[in-house]
């Protein structure tokens, strides 16, 4: 993939939006001592050389009794002749229970998140359509029980401060 060539303008932008992508441009334009024109003009351009790929609402599905299952799967494959674990990859993330898949280092080769509506349907997924690809040697699941934090925002209540008293 050939690296894109951004600015220090479009850098900061970037960087404000993932902390909020709720923010309007005009507070976009104050806060980089710019014009709202020429800040809507880099997220235009971010959005159709998809540098912007979406504008996303982080959910805390646990506290709504969400019951969704979700499973991390590492997967040791056999890489193919000329296309390396690409083609593995790619055969993994078109299916639609798939959210996640990772190059990893290490004695896996591929971290696949699954979501499902069951513990079921997940074990299934990984039986009888993970497993049986072509060149997949063997996985491992481990289903997520709680989630602490999640793209760096806490996930639990009552987070106190824990700082030792100065004496």
């Amino acid at each position: 993939m050939k690296p894109y060539n951004i600015d220090q303008f479009g850098l900061e932008i970037l960087e404000i939006l993932a902390k909020n992508s709720k923010i309007t441009h005009d507070d976009i334009a104050k806060q980089l001592n710019s014009s709202v024109e020429k800040v809507k003009k880099t997220i235009a351009k971010l959005e159709k050389d998809k540098i912007i790929l979406k504008y996303k609402t982080q959910i805390n599905w646990e506290r709504v009794k969400h019951n969704e299952v979700r499973a991390l799967i590492e997967v040791k494959v056999t890489p193919e002749r000329g296309v390396g674990f690409d083609a593995i990859a790619e055969h993994v993330y078109r299916y639609p229970e798939v959210s996640s898949v990772y190059l990893l280092s290490g004695s896996y080769d591929l971290l696949v998140q699954v979501e499902g509506p069951s513990l079921k349907d997940v074990s299934l997924f990984v039986s009888e359509k993970l497993a049986t690809i072509k060149n997949v040697q063997s996985t491992v699941t481990h289903f997520l029980l709680k989630k602490y934090k999640e793209d760096g925002e806490m996930l639990v209540d009552n987070i106190e401060e824990k700082r030792l008293p100065i004496t």
